[in-house]
């Protein structure tokens, strides 16, 4: 087995908890390692570590997957599949399926104690990602599967697993794509569309589209609570989703107020969005979509002078690396400044962050800055994060990626 020798900093940061070991933390290796092997991990006094996963292309050059150094491969399969059944062991305790909702994440990466593994459930369809060399392998793949096919379908339960890449980690691993068709079908005609649900509200989801797994179930519970503290405001006459992507914040928004908007720059997104709309007729808001750049709509609206008693800005992530963290700021604080100008007296304002990069206290302080220059007072009425299928472990920030606030605007 190949051995990583890393600087102090770095082993540092691992003995504090953390799992990540990047490229500019290597001091030297005696054998470069074959792309995805295992790895044992030392410092610069060559005290052992533990076992890594190797990436010949990323930034993060291993993984930590055990403190054990010079794990085999056998004991790191076995170790997969006994952390497959705890995370699953700890969906049911957190985000049970039910009539309500059935729809979660499964497997969480580095939160589960599984770096590289992601897998998404809607309804009878699981959404597996294996985003590295070390996890994107047949025997990860099986393991995975038969762990998850044990813990969703122990007496043949509807149940399709499907693999689903990442364009851009796979770009940046050097990964090949996935071979075709499910990796897993419990009949001879392999879904590849369901219906889900969300605090009782029906979506639709198909596998070959939308980003990543295909849905933002992070925002599960925010859906909720926005809903909920709009209808305790008692303005509910006109909402506005920006960034609304499959129409999240927007139909939970059309259960309480008179006329919903929701705006997004992708128009395929929004046709989904609509199609979801359908799917609940029990919405009798009057709801429509726009095509549009966020920024350019909030202007052209602020300079109409429109006014709305809910709006939500849910952007994607501003900032995909700590340089990009400055120019993602004054992003989200020209949408907010523009946001509060629109919001009438007692209004709401969702904002949300899911750039990890970005402190919540940095948001939260942006957010400030935007309602001094606004002249609003704003009372922060819920600092809220990920649904708790989406775990955070303390000693790993990167996994605090999700920052919604929820304020009265006065």
């Amino acid at each position: 087995m190949s051995t990583l020798r890393i600087t102090r900093r770095a082993a540092d940061r691992l003995l504090s908890g953390h799992l990540w070991i990047y490229r500019t933390d290597l001091e030297a290796v005696e054998v470069e390692p074959a792309p995805g092997s295992l790895v044992t991990v030392t410092d610069a006094r060559n005290q052992q570590l533990g076992t890594a996963l190797y990436s010949s292309a990323s930034k993060i050059a291993a993984r930590l997957v055990s403190r054990t150094p010079e794990l085999s491969r056998e004991q790191y399969l076995s170790d997969i599949r006994t952390r497959v059944e705890a995370a699953l062991q700890l969906r049911r305790e957190l985000a049970p399926v039910n009539a309500e909702n059935n729809a979660h994440r499964l497997l969480f990466s580095e939160a589960d104690n599984l770096p590289g593994i992601l897998a998404d459930r809607y309804n009878d369809l699981v959404i597996l990602q294996l985003l590295s060399q070390g996890t994107a392998q047949d025997d990860v793949r099986q393991t995975v599967v038969a762990a998850l096919r044990e813990g969703l379908a122990p007496n043949g339960e509807p149940l399709t697993l499907w693999e689903r890449p990442d364009p851009r980690i796979r770009e940046m691993e050097k990964l090949e794509a996935p071979a075709p068709g499910p990796l897993f079908s419990a009949t001879d005609s392999p879904a590849t569309t369901t219906q889900f649900t969300l605090n009782g509200l029906h979506f639709g989801y198909d596998v070959g589209a939308g980003q990543k797994t295909g849905a933002f179930l992070d925002q599960r519970l925010n859906y909720a609570a926005a809903a909920a503290q709009v209808r305790s405001s008692g303005r509910t006459g006109r909402a506005l989703d920006v960034c609304t992507y499959h129409g999240g914040f927007a139909l939970h928004l059309a259960q309480i107020c008179a006329r919903v908007t929701g705006v997004d720059a992708s128009r395929t997104a929004l046709e989904v969005a609509d199609q979801n709309l359908a799917l609940n007729p029990q919405l009798k808001a009057e709801t429509d979509w726009i095509e549009a750049d966020a920024f350019e709509l909030l202007s052209a609206y602020d300079t109409q002078h429109e006014r709305f008693d809910a709006i939500v800005l849910d952007p994607p992530a501003f900032a995909k690396s700590k340089r990009a963290a400055e120019g993602a700021l004054r992003g989200y604080k020209e949408l907010n400044l523009r946001a509060l100008r629109m919001l009438s007296t007692g209004g709401t304002l969702i904002t949300n962050s899911c750039s990890h990069h970005v402190s919540l206290e940095d948001f939260t302080g942006i957010i400030a800055s935007a309602a001094a220059d606004a002249g609003r007072r704003v009372q922060l009425i819920e600092t809220r994060a990920a649904a708790p299928d989406h775990p955070e472990v303390l000693t790993l920030p990167e996994t605090r990626y999700l920052k919604c606030l929820i304020c009265r605007v006065d």
